[in-house]
């Protein structure tokens, strides 16, 4: 396997910019494309403000080592161009599962026959969007969370034909990136963050198709113990984003998955922050959330127990190798808490109870306690 030197990004937008930012960094040489200039234009300028805000201005690097990071980097509109000397291509393109086919066609025709394509795709099947090439073996998932610069979780997703050498070539760039690369060994919707999110998604959308608490109420309940609470988090990430993987998760995962109180929001554009307005206002800022509203009818503990119970699934499934893998994953992802750490505290037999509660109540199947969490065998 030939040495990654150069890196190319596709995609200049928040999450694209910061993966070329973060590359830059690291050592690499990197070259970054859009569809239209004026995008690449905004990439570049994210890059340079974050690398003058959020270190020249707090002295983490010197003016003189940013001039040399920029100077590595190369801009370009054509896929050709960008990728001609690549040796990792890495896909930040919108989760449209046509238009990756479309662009891994373009890179496998265009790239060097050594280059190994990754995409950062955070719940679409690594081996579909593989299927558009002719070395699938060199195309796994790269899933950087965001923003990309700051957070340490990536995800090395397994396509069915993707190499070990591969894999191994794509966990080591992740650690030069000073990165904590966590492997995802079968390539299952959602992978292993996500995935582990997914049933407290549901739940949140479930919340409002039957009117049990307001948002403000539930998030009211959370507040003391995340900086984020799961609605105002759902707002400042997007709306669409979740509605368009809760219906990803119906199609590939369980008919259980619904999101008609989301569809709600979509269609009438109320996407949260970027359209300022979702479940929130947020025309005049970050919205202000009263505790004392906090609803008593869901509880935290309720969304710790469906994640415990997903992340048996997880290991059961294969998607993952030990329950430290999964914990690692759900604390470098999102400042979160492993939720086997959790579960060891609550005990799996409180947890397996909760989850056969709430899957009466809402009747989704789901949320049903798997048999490795009622018996209380967690592999380490």
């Amino acid at each position: 396997m030939k040495e990654i030197q150069k890196i190319a990004v596709m995609g200049a937008g928040d999450m694209g910019h910061g993966i070329v930012q973060t590359a830059l960094m690291s050592g690499y040489k990197v070259a970054m494309r859009d569809i239209e200039q004026k995008f690449v234009d905004r990439g570049v300028a994210g890059i340079k403000d974050s690398l003058e805000k959020f270190f020249v201005a707090k002295q983490k690097i010197t003016p003189q080592q940013r001039d040399e990071m920029l100077s590595r980097l190369t801009t370009t509109t054509e896929i050709k161009e960008a990728v001609k000397d690549a040796d990792l291509v890495i896909e930040a393109v919108p989760e449209v599962m046509d238009i990756k086919k479309s662009v891994f066609k373009d890179l496998d025709k265009f790239a060097p026959k050594h280059t190994i394509l990754a995409t950062n795709t955070s719940n679409m099947s690594v081996t579909d969007i593989a299927a558009a090439t002719k070395r699938p073996d060199k195309v796994v998932g790269m899933h950087f969370f965001n923003p990309a610069v700051r957070m340490k979780l990536v995800e090395i997703i397994k396509g069915q034909k993707t190499s070990e050498e591969t894999m191994k070539a794509a966990y080591d760039v992740a650690l030069k990136m000073s990165k904590v690369p966590v492997r995802v060994e079968k390539d299952s919707p959602s992978f292993i963050y996500n995935r582990v999110n997914a049933p407290t998604m549901l739940l949140l959308e479930l919340i409002q198709e039957k009117n049990i608490a307001s948002p403000e109420e539930v998030d009211a309940a959370f507040k003391p113990f995340m900086p984020m609470a799961p609605y105002e988090l759902m707002d400042f990430v997007g709306i669409d984003i979740a509605y368009h993987s809760l219906k990803y998760l119906h199609d590939r995962l369980s008919p259980d998955y619904s999101s008609s109180a989301l569809e709600k929001k979509v269609n009438a554009k109320e996407l949260g922050k970027k359209t300022g307005k979702g479940f929130y206002d947020w025309s005049a800022g970050r919205p202000t959330i009263d505790t004392s509203k906090a609803t008593t009818k869901v509880t935290p503990n309720d969304f710790i127990a469906l994640q415990v119970n997903e992340a048996t699934k997880l290991l059961m499934e294969g998607v993952a190798k030990s329950a430290a893998d999964i914990d690692s994953a759900m604390i470098n992802g999102g400042g979160g808490i492993g939720p086997f750490q959790v579960g060891q505290t609550i005990g799996y037999a409180e947890i397996a109870k909760t989850c056969e509660a709430l899957a009466a109540r809402f009747n989704v199947s789901v949320f049903k306690p798997t048999t490795m969490l009622k018996e209380g065998k967690i592999p380490a």
